[in-house]
């Protein structure tokens, strides 16, 4: 079905169309060949609805949509988004539609965060936004865990670390200038995605370190290890694999956080 919808998407899109492919993410898998092939390839107009992306719960491993960010970078052409919540969903696919080439928007199962919905148009291609700015460590961010990494920036300036946190939005083509730019100017640098850490965003912004010759500056990937992951409420697993404000405030400072009451 999957392999089917998307060269059908392709032959829409020839026929001068703007289909949208609608799919979770551990599907689209089924479909790897007719994405590089009969879209790509062709660089056609084809937009890529990437649900369920990242965990996804109690449905367990078979599931998890925790590799499209791998399997779907490697292509040419393909431009890649990951919204930090509904208003930048609705942008970016408001964005993919008027674009003449192959798009990929992935997003989270579950509820947005509440953001207000905007009419403007306002992305660009390529550009990242800037959420806070503070010279001790940058937060490097992707989709939902935008969320997490402001909430540990707040954490982090109460212990005197003040850092700048960064809404990546684009995985392909990444914003090169604002990150290399920040990745100068401070020691330690995180990345933060709700993916596997083989291939996914963090490897993007270390080949994109490497290319910009920084040496000097510390990395610290946050996201899932080389294997399958178990069932367990995405809660949970945010927690367990430290995709949380707490998590990212431990990376940061090798402690966990001591809370008022003395507790940790």
């Amino acid at each position: 079905a999957e392999e089917h919808a998307v060269t059908m998407a392709g032959g829409l899109a020839r026929a001068g169309m703007k289909p949208v492919v609608a799919v979770y993410s551990t599907f689209l898998q089924r479909a790897f060949d007719q994405i590089m092939h009969d879209v790509c390839l062709q660089s056609l107009p084809v937009v890529f609805a990437i649900d369920r992306a990242g965990v996804v719960g109690e449905d367990g491993p078979t599931h998890h949509g925790i590799f499209d960010l791998a399997y779907l970078r490697m292509m040419p052409g393909l431009t890649i988004m990951a919204p930090k919540d509904e208003n930048e969903l609705r942008q970016m696919l408001l964005l993919a539609l008027h674009m003449d080439k192959p798009v990929a928007i992935r997003y989270p199962r579950g509820q947005g965060t509440g953001g207000n919905l905007s009419t403007a148009q306002t992305l660009k291609p390529g550009e990242a936004e800037v959420l806070s700015e503070g010279d001790d460590a940058v937060i490097l961010a992707l989709g939902p865990m935008v969320q997490a990494a402001a909430a540990a920036a707040d954490l982090l300036k109460t212990v005197g670390i003040h850092c700048t946190v960064i809404n990546a939005r684009f995985v392909k083509p990444m914003d090169q200038q604002t990150i290399l730019e920040w990745a100068r100017r401070v020691p330690h640098l995180i990345t933060v995605e709700d993916h596997v850490l083989t291939g996914g965003f963090g490897s993007a912004v270390l080949e994109l370190l490497a290319e910009g010759g920084i040496q000097n500056v510390q990395i610290t990937r946050l996201g899932y290890p080389d294997r399958f992951i178990e069932t367990a409420t995405i809660p949970e697993l945010h927690e367990l694999y430290g995709l949380t404000a707490e998590g990212i405030f431990r990376s940061v400072t090798g402690r966990r956080l001591t809370l008022a009451s003395g507790k940790k």
